[in-house]
């Protein structure tokens, strides 16, 4: 039992250091990344500031590898040299940028819970995307009244609607598809432009 105390003992060490850095690689600080691993602030920054000397429990190091992108074996066993293209393949620049705007824009409660139990589907989103969602919280505005899932569904869903009419653009219905959006156009479009 002693020797395999000893063999995890330097895994340990290294375990926290790699998250700490790995974090600082993502341009998070504790509080960014306590909300998007869901773990508690105290037990982010145990593990930041523990220079390896706190065993980590294996939930901590499960919720600290999904939030990073990577899986709890690559972040167990793989060093730090192999773990940052792993980490950074894992998520595009672009997607970790809007991501971690998303997070930090985010002002209202249920904004920050909707995040957290979806940090899949917040990822998926686009920068216009996020502007859509950010310009809908404030206290009684739309996101409030009629929740974030409701704007996200309806987000996803005209993305979703852009991929097929673009798969459509490129066929022989094009001229259907065309005679068809002009119809829908001219019923909603305002009085003022038809004139």
């Amino acid at each position: 039992m002693g020797a395999m105390d000893n063999s995890t003992l330097p895994m340990a060490i290294n375990l926290s250091t790699k998250i700490g850095r790995l974090i600082e690689e993502r341009g998070w600080n504790q509080e960014d990344f306590a909300r998007i691993s869901g773990l508690n602030r105290l037990t982010v920054r145990q593990i930041l500031q523990a220079n390896g000397e706190r065993r980590l429990r294996n939930a901590t190091v499960g919720a600290c590898a999904k939030a990073l992108g990577l899986s709890v074996n690559e972040l167990r066993t793989q060093p730090l040299e192999r773990l940052l293209p792993l980490m950074n393949a894992s998520t595009p620049t672009a997607d970790r940028g809007n991501k971690a705007r998303l997070y930090e824009m985010a002002t209202q409660p249920e904004f920050v819970a909707w995040l957290e139990r979806n940090p899949d589907r917040a990822g998926q989103l686009t920068e216009e995307d996020i502007d859509e969602l950010l310009s809908l919280q404030g206290t009684g505005g739309p996101l409030t009244a009629l929740g974030v899932e409701y704007f996200v569904d309806l987000i996803e869903r005209k993305n979703q609607l852009i991929r097929k009419v673009h798969a459509i653009a490129g066929t022989e219905y094009l001229d259907l598809l065309e005679q068809t959006v002009n119809l829908m156009y001219d019923k909603i479009r305002p009085y003022a432009d038809r004139v």
